[in-house]
């Protein structure tokens, strides 16, 4: 009978020392209070339902002064959005960062950003990134391999941007809403099928129909969108 109850009392603490480390750590401090909270990084971008973005949310939290805060409470939320962490205090350059995980319905999701004031209240800053979908996703894929180079103006490791190397008129980044917006699905297909010149477009945009198949270039369309700000309502 001993040994029955020494064994439950041992299963007893074995489980409540698992408990105790899945439970989540408490929560952060604030050892310094600041003034300002800004982006440093990481908004806008796009991945596939249910993933993580590719590049971390990065805020500053700085002083009345201006200079960088130290020790400040930050702490990121979002219907949706999945962090890690969720709360950071901010490192000797003012920085905190999180990794999020969008959730699994395409569109839109915020993140927000807050740190409290001193002496009560909260200074906030938002970041949109985007969930796509399997249509989208496909066009963000054939957009990085085609379409990238000339309408996104900065030169990544994987990829050299033609964006300034163009004569006039410029491309339009496909995130331009203000342009973007304006055009319809039918405008985009035809330009992306045969080209610039056929809507009086640049006739440095080129044809695409031999490259591209009909559901690929709805595929691009369906991408342009997505990113496209600002929003268009029902889209």
């Amino acid at each position: 009978m001993k040994s029955v109850f020494a064994t439950c009392a041992l299963l007893s603490l074995l489980l409540s020392g698992c408990g105790k480390q899945g439970s989540a750590p408490p929560p952060l401090a604030p050892k310094a209070y600041g003034a300002q909270i800004v982006e440093q990084s990481g908004g806008k971008q796009a991945t596939g339902v249910g993933a993580r973005l590719m590049d971390p949310v990065v805020v500053q939290v700085n002083g009345a002064d201006g200079n960088a805060m130290a020790g400040a409470l930050v702490s990121f939320r979002g219907e949706g959005v999945s962090f890690v962490p969720s709360q950071a205090l901010t490192d000797d350059s003012g920085q905190a960062s999180t990794v999020a995980q969008v959730g699994t319905i395409p569109g839109s999701y915020m993140i927000v950003a807050e740190t409290p004031k001193s002496g009560g209240g909260i200074l906030s800053v938002n970041f949109r990134e985007i969930a796509l979908g399997y249509q989208e996703k496909v066009g963000k894929q054939i957009s990085d391999k085609h379409c990238m180079m000339c309408h996104d103006p900065e030169s990544t490791p994987e990829r050299v941007s033609n964006f300034d190397n163009l004569a006039t008129p410029s491309p339009h980044l496909f995130s331009d809403g203000s342009i973007m917006n304006a055009m319809s699905d039918a405008d985009l297909i035809k330009i992306i099928a045969d080209g610039g010149p056929v809507l009086g477009k640049s006739p440095q945009t080129p044809a695409y129909r031999g490259t591209l198949t009909p559901i690929e270039i709805k595929a691009v369309v369906a991408y342009i969108r997505a990113i496209a700000e600002p929003r268009v309502s029902g889209r």
